[in-house]
């Protein structure tokens, strides 16, 4: 049986582009019969993932520059420029039974989700292993001059992390992580569509005489009330972690700040849409997750006063009960909610708490209880 933790918020973002497409358009997704604004689950992770990061001070990076990092470690450390740059491609070649490939510039040709210790991990191969390099430089087909097993070793390593978000590598299977964290796209709960800004900047030192800007041009934004949800799987993140409860309730609760904290950083200097979610809902579900996204199939309303929040917090909750209603409330060891309204009585959506940081510890100690057993 595997135990899940829901996160569902409602957040207002007022003008900005958290998310754009290929045009810069704010992304955008039809759901029922409505045009809603959208942000990538994608973009969403990332900033939770870099506050995980943060907080355990356990950094990993997904990039494809494992090689030029290497490289330029080994030349800091007095190899030649030319015997460093081939050892950073062995390091690629070396990878597993068939290595990893390269590009002309030094890239590898896949993204890797490696802990950033990696690089000085690779140097001390290299070092070990410089001889041998130092024979194959220059040969067409050197082979594989560094042990593959140590090598893989290094690449598969995992951080808190990659336990929480899951790695996929077809190269080195042995690498893959099945990730205990799933991430929604985030969406309006109302109808919205990106808006227009025309945009001039002034040339300080243009004369007194003159006229005009020094640029103008067209931007686009959006604003709205988004539903966010993700869901944990508690039990799979425990394995991926190996048994360690303690640290697994460590990352359940980092994970659960920056979902509801975060913000991706897009256009934040020019729009600083620094805003925090009006209500959240946790809830610990065994079997399977549950996501609420479906109270905002048809498009909420705006209330008399013109704002769509209250109304999507009303929306929610009601949603939640009916759902409640239909699954007898089984399989659900907790469920609680925190709100910037509490004058409201968000019947549908758990006890009531004060605030999220004691939210999050009591959905955290439902799923993970101190004791370290699962109740």
């Amino acid at each position: 049986m595997s135990l899940f933790l829901d996160f569902s918020a409602l957040q207002s973002v007022p003008a900005a582009n958290l998310n754009r497409d290929d045009l810069g358009s704010p992304k955008q997704v039809r759901y029922g019969n409505a045009t809603r604004i959208r942000v990538s689950s994608q973009s969403w992770k990332r900033v939770i993932r870099h506050g995980v990061e943060h907080d355990l001070g356990e950094k990993a990076a997904r990039t494809r520059m494992v090689p030029v990092r290497l490289r330029q470690a080994l030349e800091r450390a007095g190899w030649p420029a030319e015997l460093a740059a081939f050892a950073g491609t062995q390091v690629a070649a070396s990878a597993g039974k068939k290595g990893i490939g390269t590009e002309k510039e030094g890239h590898t040709s896949v993204l890797l989700f490696v802990p950033e210790a990696a690089v000085d991990e690779l140097a001390a191969v290299c070092t070990e292993y410089r001889e041998a390099l130092e024979g194959g430089q220059g040969k067409k087909n050197p082979g594989q001059l560094l042990p593959p097993a140590r090598i893989e070793e290094i690449l598969k390593r995992r951080t808190a992390s990659i336990s929480l978000l899951g790695r996929m590598l077809a190269e080195l299977p042995d690498a893959n992580v099945d990730g205990a964290a799933q991430v929604a796209h985030a969406f309006t709960t109302h109808a919205a569509e990106p808006q227009r800004d025309y945009f001039t900047a002034v040339d300080d030192w243009l004369g007194e005489a003159e006229t005009g800007s020094g640029h103008l041009d067209t931007a686009e934004f959006s604003a709205g009330v988004f539903y966010r949800y993700a869901t944990v799987n508690v039990t799979d993140l425990v394995k991926n972690l190996e048994g360690d409860t303690k640290a697994a309730r460590t990352v359940l609760s980092s994970f659960a700040e920056h979902f509801l904290l975060s913000l991706p950083q897009a256009k934040r200097n020019s729009t600083a849409p620094h805003t925090l979610p009006d209500l959240a809902y946790l809830a610990v579900r065994e079997h399977r997750p549950l996501s609420l996204a479906a109270a905002f199939e048809t498009p909420v309303a705006a209330d008399i006063q013109g704002g769509f929040s209250k109304n999507s917090r009303a929306g929610l909750a009601a949603y939640a009960k009916s759902i409640n209603r239909l699954t007898g409330e089984r399989s659900r060891r907790f469920h609680g909610h925190a709100t910037i309204a509490p004058d409201e009585h968000l019947d549908g959506l758990g006890t009531e708490i004060d605030s999220y940081e004691q939210l999050i510890e009591a959905a955290t100690e439902a799923a993970l209880p101190q004791s370290g057993a699962q109740q």
